[in-house]
């Protein structure tokens, strides 16, 4: 996977990372891909956002770093007016670019785009999508990201809010799960993933502390 080795991060003390997917959008419920393209969040969308801020608030954490997308940007300054923090942006961030394929359901891209269709879902990590990118180079710059903020904020718990995407690109980054291999987890909106480096068992390295909690949300919205 090309990646560094995560020993060389700085392992004084125990540093977090708390990132959260987007609320619910438009596109989400219609199914279309999103990826640079936006739209903005639904009612609901918004509904969980407050429920994650009300939750956040009872959480301590140094900053709150938002992809420069619309929907994350929505969602940050939702949970901002619950805890008080100022949104920094940062585009490594975003989500893949899907570039032609943006605002459009898999039916769709079928029809219009079928052996686009089918390079997607051949699983290439190299295939650049006709004015997008890759899976490569989408995990490339979010794990540049991640290695920057982490090595900046030893000791520091930073909240970020993201992509699916990007969930996808750390699981693999800590796991070492392999680009080709198809995506086999779910990611709910609003859903708050714990991620620490630091000292455990013995050794620097990351774990994974929460996946996929939305403890936040009661029963009839997810």
């Amino acid at each position: 996977m090309n990646r560094k080795d995560q020993t060389n991060l700085d392992p004084r003390g125990k540093t977090t990372l708390l990132v959260i997917r987007h609320g619910q959008t438009v596109w989400n419920v219609q199914q279309r891909y999103q990826g640079h393209g936006d739209s903005p969040l639904t009612e609901e969308g918004r509904n969980q956002a407050e429920a994650l801020g009300r939750r956040m608030r009872r959480i301590h954490f140094d900053a709150l770093i938002s992809s420069d997308l619309g929907r994350t940007l929505e969602t940050a300054r939702i949970i901002a007016r619950h805890t008080g923090h100022d949104i920094s942006m940062d585009s490594r961030l975003r989500e893949r670019n899907f570039g032609v394929l943006e605002g459009l359901t898999a039916e769709e891209i079928n029809s219009r785009f079928p052996k686009v269709y089918d390079k997607l879902h051949a699983n290439d990590p190299d295939y650049v999508i006709p004015e997008g990118e890759s899976l490569r180079q989408h995990y490339g710059r979010n794990i540049q990201f991640i290695e920057t903020c982490t090595a900046e904020n030893a000791g520091k718990t930073i909240a970020l809010v993201a992509h699916g995407g990007v969930l996808d690109s750390i699981l693999r980054y800590i796991t070492g799960f392999p680009l080709d291999h198809p995506r086999c987890f779910t990611a709910a909106n609003t859903s708050l993933n714990i991620f620490s480096h630091g000292l455990f068992y013995g050794t620097c390295r990351w774990v994974i502390e929460t996946w996929g909690d939305v403890s936040h949300l009661n029963a009839d919205s997810h």
